[in-house]
């Protein structure tokens, strides 16, 4: 199995679960031939084994910037406000100018710094402890985690299923960031004018659901290496893409080297 790619993430070695092996399926999904591909690709893990709130704050740290910059703050974070059992307790008596400087490499700190404390105090209003949350998400049922976690002011959907993923564990799990977004639409798994709902629901029900974990984490990997947003591999030569044979490559033009939102290639092709 090759190297887990420390960038990813689930956090590489460090991310929670062991490695996993699964035989690359025969069904008629295109989806599921995507991740299975994949699979050629880049590592296994079964997933979970985080602690939930500390997960939940790791996803909040990780929105709109990039691991290499989140990773430092969850870090730092971590050194100061540990440990995970209490991280709750901690961080809603936290002083916000002092979270917020801690955190500072993640970007957007202020924000996120706000974000992170309300959600600490919701935490311990709603289940008491952090421990007693770490359970709910582990132990809960699915659609009710979610649903919780999406009530949360600064929770969207991305950063409930990376914590249903990371800490629960949960099978069928597809959490969709700018990445997934990005490659299911240009691949056609799913409609072009799809938003980040609608791809997830697409690939969930494509994908068997021991392998959605690990599809998201290889995705994302694949959209950094191979199929960027401007200049994805394509452009350079049909082989230069492991996945050349399984895309549509909706928006993608190799004659004259244009690259434009799916979305976008839908609509010029309506006029």
């Amino acid at each position: 199995m090759p190297d887990e790619p420390a960038e990813n993430i689930s956090g590489g070695p460090d991310g929670g679960g062991e490695p996993d092996e699964f035989a690359p399926g025969d069904g008629d999904s295109r989806a599921e031939a995507v991740v299975d591909e994949l699979g050629e690709l880049y590592w296994r893990k079964a997933y979970g084994g985080r602690d939930g709130f500390e997960c939940l704050v790791r996803t909040i740290l990780s929105q709109n910037t990039s691991d290499q910059a989140s990773q430092p703050a969850h870090d730092s974070l971590m050194e100061r406000y540990g440990p995970a059992a209490r991280l709750a307790e901690t961080l809603a008596d936290a002083d916000r100018d002092e979270l917020a400087e801690t955190i500072a490499s993640a970007g957007l700190y202020n924000r996120k710094s706000e974000v992170i404390g309300e959600a600490a105090a919701w935490a311990l209003r709603e289940f008491g402890s952090t421990e007693a949350f770490d359970r709910f998400v582990a132990e809960g049922d699915p659609s009710e985690v979610r649903e919780t976690l999406l009530s949360v002011d600064g929770v969207g959907p991305k950063t409930a299923d990376c914590v249903l993923l990371f800490a629960g564990g949960r099978g069928g799990v597809f959490p969709v960031d700018t990445h997934v977004h990005r490659i299911a639409r240009r691949m056609g798994l799913a409609p072009p004018d799809a938003d980040h709902e609608d791809v997830r629901e697409a690939i969930e029900a494509q994908v068997p659901p021991e392998k959605c974990g690990f599809g998201h984490t290889a995705m994302i990997q694949f959209g950094r290496e191979y199929c960027t947003a401007r200049e994805p591999a394509c452009l350079d030569d049909p082989e230069a893409c492991p996945l050349y044979d399984l895309c549509d490559r909706v928006g993608v033009d190799e004659f004259d080297g244009t690259v434009v939102d799916p979305a976008e290639a839908v609509v010029a092709g309506d006029d």
